[in-house]
């Protein structure tokens, strides 16, 4: 079905007005189409990437060469997700002089432009491995989460690194022990 703004409503998980690019921790977590487990496997209490998985990897860590304003913190790829905290250390300099409102927040909403060049890029080269041009691999939305003081950073960041321990509770494993 082709896509009809008279019936179809998608809400946005954004907060309304917020700056995504003002200076700030931000934790996010991307998920795979139809969670599809694709980035590799856990083994006893750690995520083993496979070559997809390295792909993700790889692409994250150069980050910070295409937005030199951002410091990375803990990432972690799961099987059919990646959880990552992204800092903006600088507000960047949008430059626009003439553009409406609108327009101009758009633009400077720095966190959905990453994770649009994450999620193209990824999938551009996962596509290449596969040999499947255009098939998706994000989900089409992403959660993140603006990270308001230290007690929260470490707290996430250790949900991060444990992360692979709780896979088999985890709502997103597919094969989960569902009578725990």
């Amino acid at each position: 079905m082709k896509f009809n703004p008279d019936i179809h409503h998608r809400r946005s998980i954004r907060l309304r007005h917020y700056d995504y690019s003002q200076a700030g921790a931000y934790f996010l977590t991307i998920c795979t189409h139809n969670r599809e487990c694709l980035f590799g496997e856990i083994s006893g209490d750690r995520m083993v990437l496979n070559e997809l998985g390295r792909v993700i990897e790889s692409v994250w860590m150069e980050l910070t060469t295409r937005y030199p304003n951002i410091e990375l913190d803990a990432f972690g790829v799961m099987p059919n997700h990646i959880h990552g905290i992204i800092v903006i250390v600088d507000s960047p300099n949008v430059g626009a002089i003439h553009e409406l409102p609108l327009r101009l927040h758009r633009r400077r909403m720095l966190i959905p432009k990453i994770v649009g060049y994450l999620k193209m890029n990824t999938a551009k080269q996962i596509n290449q491995i596969n040999d499947t041009p255009g098939v998706p691999v994000w989900q089409r939305n992403y959660y993140e989460h603006i990270i308001r003081d230290e007690d929260e950073l470490n707290r996430i960041r250790k949900y991060i690194i444990e992360n692979p321990l709780q896979w088999q509770l985890d709502q997103e494993n597919p094969d989960r022990d569902r009578s725990l």
